[in-house]
């Protein structure tokens, strides 16, 4: 595939004028996709497909199309060229983009993500025998993902990953489920094994007849997974360098030093981890490490080239929601297998859903408790919890009420699938509150 996107870029690259530039992007992929319902293949498939972005430039105008390739160099070639004569009947027609910034520096890479996968028959073997009879319902998605840049002033870029990402649900009765994933970039039976063990020990759990309890505020302890759901809306515009610009941040106070996180909160972009490309579809890279949130204070941002230009700043390879892709937080002090006993008498909190923000200028967040919730008292899970709605700002939770973060951290791919499979991710301790708000 590498090869065939040089071979794509070199024929742009003899296709363009002295007067004009490109840029194209390369997303593609390989994948298998199986379905499971009730411990059974439903639905196995196949994905191949080849999608190119090609830009063209004259001045600080600029126009784009997409186009599915084949995998044909000649067709697609001869499609590419078709493309580029329509590019031209159009960027006549269109104004200059003042924002308009493109990677002039010619910076090279490659990167083939290291990775140890069996086929996917062999896993596919391996989720049935551990899922005999059970309820469980979950997709599996394995296979290579490709991207690549290229620009006219001959920077070629490249990023390839073979991974699985195996999300599935136990199920007990009625609403009451264990949800669970395993992602990476290997296959390890007997770790897979011990994760789904883990979440069948719950579903027995599930069986104890669920209690409800008054609203309040109690101690708590979130997974990983749990964390993510929270992180991911700190995420959604909260780290934009536009968004602190122009005060739409829900990290705004943050920014002011109005308010501070725990010391031990440390946030950053982390592009070593191999689940994201270090360029971008401008041809910016991003550095190894991209610090934001450092000793409980905010130190950094993501900047897009279009805020780098308006703002007068240097880009550092954010895309152009400016969202972290590869979101890694620093691992604390607790031992996940001391978190009960750490929580004492509490909620353990699985997972979160329907999250939105209810007080954005103070990240302020509502949600509902989802699957396996369970109250837990003197270190011991006594009765699985009815689902809750909680109402607590991000402030305080990995604030004052930050108690603790676990030495150990998950992998958390990716796993949206809308149009393509998604890059990106990431890599999350859990965390144990002194208090979290329940108002439902």
């Amino acid at each position: 595939m590498q090869t065939y996107f040089q071979q794509l870029t070199h024929t742009l690259r003899q296709h363009i004028s002295d007067s004009e530039r490109f840029t194209c992007w390369l997303s593609a992929e390989k994948t298998d996709f199986v379905r499971f319902n009730r411990s059974v293949i439903r639905q196995p498939g196949h994905v191949v497909q080849i999608v190119m972005r090609l830009q063209l430039l004259q001045g600080q105008t600029h126009v784009s199309s997409s186009l599915n390739l084949s995998g044909e160099i000649e067709q697609d070639c001869n499609s590419l060229s078709e493309t580029l004569n329509m590019l031209r009947e159009q960027i006549g027609d269109l104004p200059a983009d003042p924002h308009l910034l493109i990677a002039s520096d010619v910076n090279n890479s490659s990167h083939i993500q290291s990775s140890s996968l069996p086929d996917a028959e062999q896993m596919v073997a391996d989720i049935l025998e551990a899922s005999t009879g059970l309820d469980m319902v979950g997709i599996l998605t394995t296979g290579t993902q490709y991207r690549g840049f290229a620009n006219s002033y001959g920077q070629q870029n490249w990023f390839e990953s073979r991974n699985v990402n195996f999300d599935w649900s136990l199920f007990h009765a009625g609403d009451k489920a264990v949800k669970s994933n395993y992602a990476g970039f290997s296959w390890d039976k007997s770790q897979f094994q011990q994760k789904f063990d883990e979440a069948k020990q719950q579903l027995a759990l599930l069986a104890l007849p669920a209690i409800s309890i008054p609203p309040g505020s109690y101690r708590a302890y979130l997974t990983p997974t749990a964390l993510n759901e929270l992180l991911m809306m700190l995420n959604w515009g909260g780290l934009s360098e536009k968004s602190l610009r122009t005060h739409q941040s829900c990290l705004r106070r943050l920014q002011a030093g109005e308010v501070s996180l725990h010391p031990d909160v440390h946030l950053s972009e982390d592009s070593l981890a191999g689940l994201e490309p270090v360029f971008q579809a401008q041809g910016f890279i991003k550095p190894e490490q991209i610090k934001l949130i450092d000793a409980g204070k905010l130190v950094g941002s993501m900047i897009s080239p279009r805020s780098a230009k308006e703002y007068g700043v240097q880009s550092n390879g954010a895309d152009g929601a400016e969202s972290a892709k590869s979101l890694r937080m620093q691992a604390g002090n607790l031992a996940m297998k001391d978190a009960l006993k750490q929580l004492g008498t509490g909620i353990y909190i699985s997972n979160l859903w329907y999250l939105n923000f209810s007080d954005r200028a103070n990240c302020r967040i509502t949600g509902m408790t989802r699957f396996a919730s369970f109250w837990v008292e003197n270190g011991e899970i006594k009765a699985p919890l009815n689902v809750m709605r909680f109402d607590e700002s991000l402030f305080r939770m990995l604030g004052e009420d930050l108690l603790a973060l676990t030495k150990e951290t998950e992998t958390i791919m990716d796993d949206r699938s809308y149009g393509e499979r998604h890059t990106g991710g990431a890599i999350l301790p859990g965390a144990l509150l002194k208090s979290m708000r329940f108002v439902l």
